[in-house]
């Protein structure tokens, strides 16, 4: 583990143990008061000291997480949870995965809407054979 006398700033942590995928998506959470530290909110600047505590709001879920080594460099996740304690109840863990209303995969869902052009030619294909 690093040691504790180095300045690290919030966005820069945050990023490195893998709670946001940018740091700019981290400094935006600072920003937007999403992330509370030692239960007041914090600028991205703001450095960052073992023992601190965070509440961080992201838009998968919540964490409480509490640092025990500062991590400077993004790394592997499998070596990254080793600088944070995560105290987050169960509860906010398992909670549901944003998702969007409508699940767009560019393909029509079958027998809602108009017939694709497809559908169409077997319907007119199956009518003409009636009339025989």
């Amino acid at each position: 583990m690093s040691s504790t006398n180095e300045k690290l700033r919030v966005d820069k942590y945050l990023w490195a143990i893998r709670v946001f995928k940018t740091r700019s998506q981290a400094a935006d959470a600072c920003d937007g008061g999403k992330v509370k530290m030692n239960g007041g909110t914090v600028k991205a600047a703001k450095p960052v000291s073992v023992g601190d505590k965070f509440e961080i709001k992201t838009e998968a879920r919540k964490w409480v997480i509490e640092v025990v080594g500062l991590l400077a460099n993004r790394q592997a996740y499998s070596e990254a949870i080793k600088y944070y304690v995560d105290n987050t109840p169960e509860e906010d863990k398992l909670a549901p995965k944003y998702e969007a209303s409508v699940f767009q995969t560019g393909k029509r869902q079958s027998k809602i809407g108009r017939p694709t052009k497809k559908n169409r030619r077997t319907l007119d294909g199956f009518m003409d054979g009636d009339d025989e």
